[in-house]
Parts: structure tokens; C-alpha cells; sequence
């Protein structure tokens, strides 16, 4: 059928999944990728400057590289959630309005306002969602679901002390992140039955409402599917004897080296600079140099 790779959503799906290459990335002690990505939300988060954003995205895609990933695969993550960022981005700039004692206004329009700090806004907004969906894309291709779950057990065996469930915490991530590939693929077959059946779903077209209202009808099978599929999880792990976490031993003792710690140090010194940038209000620094305020 022509067209028929728009159905190919698990191709198209970034996070979930898992490329062995062997880079350095990839040999990492997942506890260390799991900090530095906590670490780099939270800077994008924190960031109110769009060069300390493009200094993370730049450092990114740079890890990217370093971890031999193809960036069109990397940027495909993007694709899917551009246009509800520039919904929210529109909706930043129109409807939220920065009124400060130093905004311009650069457009005006009965109750329409758009000011400098306004449109600050909304690209920050593009921005800060940019640089997360890439670093979740970067720890998803070099981080296996087996290394993400231990890596999160082991961050979080320190809170077993006060009886905090780790384990079950970390399962819990575990089984989510493995089963976007299997929705993905489930998600798939149903499109296409029903498209062999006349259903359109809009692809192609800019009516976004219309495309939405096409979808619905996928969400009931889809969630019967997942529920199936959550049983039969629970049957398997009864049927073996699974009890939580309480009195369980490990095969895997994780211990970070030095490159580890050499990795984690250079993040650091990345992330120090981009909140450094943004502290300082490089943006202003750099028009001024250009002579553009």
C-alpha cells in the first residue's frame, strides 16, 4: 500500500528503544547516565536563556555523535510533538503575556498583544522541550531497559533503610519503558485493520482537531490490549514466584570506575556552564556585542 510506512510508529518511536554500538556512551554506569539526565532536565527547566539552551542541545547532539547514533533517527523524536509545541508556544505568547517594565511591544492588534519578553517565552518553551526529548532519546538508544533497572535499584538501595520500595520503584520503570514499543507496534496493527476498512486518519492534512476526533476510536482496543497484555505480565511473574524486592540478592554489583566519574565530572562542568550562561544573561551580552541593543 503507498504510504503505508506512516503506520510505522515503533520506527518512528525514539524512547524505548535500545542501539548497542559499544561507544563509550554506552559503556557508562547507567547510574551516572541516569544523574546526568536528571541533571539536564532539570537545567533545561531551570534555563531562562535560549544560548545556554542551544549550549545544551549543542552538547547533546555532540553526545549523540559520541555514542555513534545516527541523528536522523535522534531528531525523528522530535517530529511527532513540533506542532503541540508550537500550539503551547503560540498559546505562551498570546495568551500569557510577559508584562515587564522593560518589554517592547512588537505587535499589537486590539486585544492581541506580542512583546519581546513574550516571544522570549515561547521559544524558551521549544527550547526546553527540545533538549529533553533529545536527552531522553540519548539515554533510551545507550541505556538498556536490564541497565536502567538496576541502575535505578542501586541509586535508590541507600532509601531501603527507611523501607522505601526501590525495587518495586524501579520494576515499575522498567515495565513502563518496555511496553511503549509493544503499544507502538499494537498501536500499528490497529491502524491498519482499520484502514483496510476505509477508516482515514487524516495524515496529511493540517486540521489537527479532525485528525485527533480519527484517533479516538483506537483508544478502547488499545486499552483492552494493554490490560491484556498487564495480566498476562502478572500470571508470569506469579507463576515464577515473584514476591517484591524484600530479601532478593543480586547477580549484578554495579561499581563506577574512573572513566565513570570522568564522564560525570565533564557533564557537570557542561551543565555549570549552560546555568552559568543564564545567570549571567548572555543573550544580552551577545546583542549587545552584535550591536543589535
Amino acid at each position: 500500500m503507498p504510504g503505508n510506512n506512516r503506520f510505522e510508529l515503533s520506527v518512528k518511536l525514539s524512547v524505548g528503544q535500545y542501539i548497542p554500538t559499544g561507544s563509550v556512551i554506552h559503556r557508562l554506569d547507567p547510574r551516572v547516565k541516569l544523574i546526568m539526565g536528571m541533571l539536564l532536565i532539570a537545567a533545561s527547566i531551570i534555563s531562562s536563556s535560549l544560548l545556554s539552551l542551544v549550549f545544551l542541545f549543542a552538547f547533546v547532539t555532540a553526545s549523540l555523535i559520541a555514542a555513534r547514533i545516527q541523528l536522523k533517527l535522534a531528531f525523528s523524536a522530535l517530529k511527532p510533538v513540533m506542532p503541540f509545541l508550537l500550539v503551547l508556544a503560540l498559546i505562551q505568547v498570546f495568551a500569557i503575556p510577559q508584562y515587564k517594565s522593560s518589554a517592547v511591544i512588537l505587535w499589537h492588534w486590539r486585544i492581541l498583544k506580542i512583546s519581546d519578553q513574550s516571544l522570549l517565552a515561547g521559544l524558551l518553551l521549544i527550547g526546553r522541550f527540545s533538549v529533553i526529548v533529545m536527552g531522553l532519546g540519548l539515554f533510551s538508544f545507550s541505556t538498556s531497559t536490564t541497565q536502567l533497572l538496576h541502575g535505578i535499584e542501586h541509586l535508590l538501595r541507600p532509601l531501603q533503610k527507611i523501607k522505601f520500595p526501590a525495587h518495586e520503584l524501579a520494576l515499575v520503570f522498567n515495565i513502563a519503558i518496555r511496553f511503549l514499543p509493544i503499544l507502538a507496534a499494537e498501536s500499528e496493527h490497529l491502524m491498519k485493520a482499520q484502514a483496510s476498512r476505509g477508516a482515514d486518519f487524516g495524515y496529511g492534512k493540517l486540521n489537527f482537531i479532525r485528525r485527533i476526533r480519527q484517533m479516538l476510536p483506537l483508544f478502547v482496543p488499545l486499552f483492552v490490549q494493554s490490560l491484556r497484555y498487564a495480566f498476562q505480565l502478572v500470571e508470569a511473574m506469579e507463576s515464577r514466584g515473584y514476591t517484591g524486592g524484600k530479601g532478593r540478592t543480586h547477580l549484578i554489583s554495579m561499581r563506577a570506575g574512573y572513566k565513570d566519574f570522568a564522564g560525570l565530572a565533564a557533564g557537570i562542568c557542561v551543565i555549570a556552564a549552560s546555568l552559568v550562561m543564564s545567570a549571567l544573561k548572555i543573550d544580552r551580552v551577545v546583542l549587545g556585542w552584535a550591536g543589535l541593543i
